[in-house]
């Protein structure tokens, strides 16, 4: 159960003057020798807090080890639309989500409990993002561009990647709990991870929710193209399988609306990255079928110009 780490960090987060400093000492309160990184990042409508946590896992490669390294990304524009809406906006739940997993891995590491790999988290701290017209409701817009939190959170180190993002601003999802998006590898998307829809039916004790993708969701933003939203764009920037989970609900919620987070909702995709997290350390997830990749490269060639801005 994370309910613990999810409503502690709401607290904390719920403030005009929430900040990556008091992330950080609240993770650092957790395990002291907890590796934290925070620091101000400027973008072209502000700034924002960049908070990074490494979890070490016994085989982990920071540790020399050979386990592969999962990151887990909270993405967002931000935590508040102050001074146009007071609180905590929908927008918010990713990089809650992605703390209260940090969270909670420290607190396992300090009791004993370690993963077999390497979990990186990454998210961003800013209580006072812009917000932009968006089609059927408006989006939080962000203080940074994509571009900029790819380069900080994307790394040639991780070898898959859960994306985390509130995902309640359309009508193509109509179900309130969270959702998982086929993966998406290299300008391909691809057929839907069972072994990620088998850890979610275990997680909610329901029917997996797989929520669909077109080619411009895997696109980078700024190329003039109908997106989704942010979810997946992690996966222009790395050749690593990329896989979305959603935060959702069952009718179009604005990204700047206030009083429109869930925690069970929250916590309950915590608690499936949580797994996610442990079995791919133990090699015993997988987010695609590598010999069928390789089939589908050698047919129908690359694909990774949709990971650029394509003809200019």
């Amino acid at each position: 159960m994370l309910l613990k780490q999810v409503i502690e960090l709401a607290d904390i987060l719920d403030s005009p003057s929430a900040s990556g400093a008091a992330v950080e000492a609240y993770l650092t309160s957790i395990d002291p020798e907890a590796d934290v990184t925070v620091y101000a990042l400027e973008g072209p409508k502000g700034k924002t807090d960049v908070v990074k946590v490494r979890v070490p896992g016994i085989r982990g490669k920071s540790t020399g080890g050979s386990a592969p390294t999962i990151g887990l990304l909270g993405r967002l524009g931000g935590l508040g639309a102050r001074p146009e809406r007071i609180g905590f906006v929908s927008d918010g739940d990713g990089a809650l989500c992605a703390l209260a997993i940090a969270a909670k891995l420290l607190d396992m590491k300090r009791k004993g409990d370690r993963l077999d790999g390497d979990v990186f988290i990454s998210t961003h701290v800013c209580p006072n993002a812009p917000t932009r017209p968006h089609t059927p409701v408006p989006f939080m817009d962000s203080p940074v561009n994509i571009a900029q939190m790819n380069q900080e959170e994307v790394s040639d180190d991780l070898d898959a990647i859960l994306s985390v993002d509130t995902t309640k601003g359309n009508k193509i999802i109509n179900t309130r709990d969270f959702s998982i998006s086929p993966t998406v590898m290299q300008g391909y998307i691809l057929k839907v991870s069972s072994d990620l829809v088998d850890l979610m039916e275990i997680t909610l004790g329901k029917p997996a929710h797989v929520f669909p993708l077109s080619q411009q969701d895997i696109t980078p933003y700024g190329n003039d193209l109908y997106h989704l939203n942010s979810i997946l764009q992690p996966s222009t920037a790395t050749k690593a399988p990329v896989v979305g989970v959603a935060i959702t609900a069952a009718t179009a919620v604005p990204g700047c609306a206030t009083g429109a987070s869930h925690v069970t909702d929250i916590e309950e995709a915590a608690r499936f990255m949580l797994e996610a997290a442990k079995a791919f350390g133990r090699g015993e997830l997988s987010f695609y079928d590598e010999k069928e990749f390789a089939h589908l490269q050698k047919l129908y060639g690359d694909m990774s110009h949709f990971q650029g801005f394509g003809r200019q």
